[in-house]
């Protein structure tokens, strides 16, 4: 049956290039690269020192190597460079983040929070050389307006966000997801069509040469792994 349905769709295909490696290789390379992995930390403390834009370019270019559904790629990464604007996300984010923490949050979200000291305080989002902010597209806007519309977009762009924050650790750099909320602010102050909604904020940059993270544990392999 799959070969009938690629000999009648008129569209193409073109043989897969993959790279494969003998078992012990692979086993090699995966808990490599699970011992790097597990060295990723968030991060809030972040220096100004300067990254090379096309360095953050990269980044984002792998993020869009993520699966889509219907390969729609529901995204767009708006990239902030410019003090005026981080200013004015700043202060945006800032007023929605003091109402968080003072009303909007139930008591059991701001004790979970406790482990990780942070307030509605937030100077890392003029501080950090670049913001990333990610959009998703809930449908796509044709030129003569038509709307096409786009399929698991909230799962298309939360895999393009993990591999976004894997390709900065790759690149030696920090990151932190923000999710002020509400964040129709960033929409407005980055004029982003009607079609695009906010979903993650993430500075990105160096860390602080004082930079501390909370002695956290991450879950070991018998609470995450399930094996039938």
């Amino acid at each position: 049956m799959k070969g009938n349905l690629m000999e009648e769709t008129p569209f193409s295909f073109v043989p897969y290039q993959g790279t494969q490696f003998e078992p012990a290789e692979m086993l090699k390379r995966s808990e490599s690269y699970f011992q790097w992995m597990n060295q990723r930390r968030t991060i809030r403390e972040f220096s100004d020192r300067p990254v090379p834009q096309a360095v953050i370019e990269n980044i984002i270019m792998t993020a869009s190597t993520a699966p889509s559904g219907a390969h729609k790629q529901p995204w767009t990464f708006a990239i902030v460079a410019d003090p005026t604007i981080k200013a004015k996300i700043r202060q945006a984010a800032e007023q929605e983040e003091y109402e968080n923490y003072h009303g909007r949050m139930s008591e059991e979200w701001l004790e979970d929070l406790l482990p990780f000291a942070t307030d509605w305080y937030k100077p890392f989002l003029e501080l950090a050389p670049y913001l990333i902010v990610v959009f998703r597209k809930a449908y796509d806007l044709l030129p003569d307006g038509t709307q096409r519309k786009n399929y698991y977009v909230q799962e298309s762009v939360g895999i393009a966000c993990g591999i976004l924050l894997a390709a900065i650790h790759h690149a030696g750099l920090v990151a932190l997801t923000h999710t002020p909320s509400p964040m129709n602010f960033l929409q407005n102050i980055l004029q982003r069509p009607e079609n695009e909604r906010p979903f993650l904020l993430i500075p990105v940059g160096y860390p602080a040469d004082d930079a501390q993270v909370p002695n956290l544990q991450r879950k070991e392999k018998a609470d995450v792994i399930t094996i039938y």
